[in-house]
């Protein structure tokens, strides 16, 4: 048996300032074992919010040198998973499974809601590892001639 490839998981909100910069954080931070991480806006900001990089500094998560991204930005990547806190419909032709995620954008909120709204995306994130871990992680090897015996 050979280890089943790790999922590429996509989160992805208006101005990839904020949400998508948490789950992305938080997805790197606990669950690099079973997914690969990144995030994009549908209209990207300047900057990362510098209340996003202050919560997240209260978890012990360094952003700083995060900066906001366009899905075009990414190219061909293929993703496996597609987290949609854009409140955008994110059409089924994409060929991935999508998962929306009704998050409020705390971009021009107070700072205690933004933590408020930080600590919602950790918990989606980490309900969402632990999906991801207990999928089956094994591939089987072809090995063999594939005939069947009588």
């Amino acid at each position: 048996m050979i280890p089943a490839p790790k999922k590429r998981v996509l989160f992805v909100c208006i101005g990839n300032a904020c949400r998508s910069q948490m789950a992305e954080a938080f997805a790197r931070a606990y669950g690099s074992d079973v997914l690969i991480a990144a995030s994009a806006g549908v209209h990207p900001a300047a900057n990362v919010a510098p209340d996003t990089i202050r919560a997240m500094e209260e978890k012990n998560i360094d952003i700083r040198d995060h900066f906001p991204k366009s899905i075009k930005h990414l190219g061909r990547a293929d993703f496996d998973i597609v987290v949609n806190m854009s409140g955008f419909f994110v059409p089924q032709t994409i060929g991935c499974r999508i998962i929306d995620w009704e998050v409020p954008d705390p971009v021009l909120m107070e700072y205690k809601e933004h933590c408020e709204i930080r600590d919602d995306i950790e918990q989606r994130v980490m309900k969402l590892v632990l999906e991801l871990r207990s999928a089956p992680r094994t591939q089987f090897r072809g090995q063999g001639s594939g005939r069947l015996e009588p």
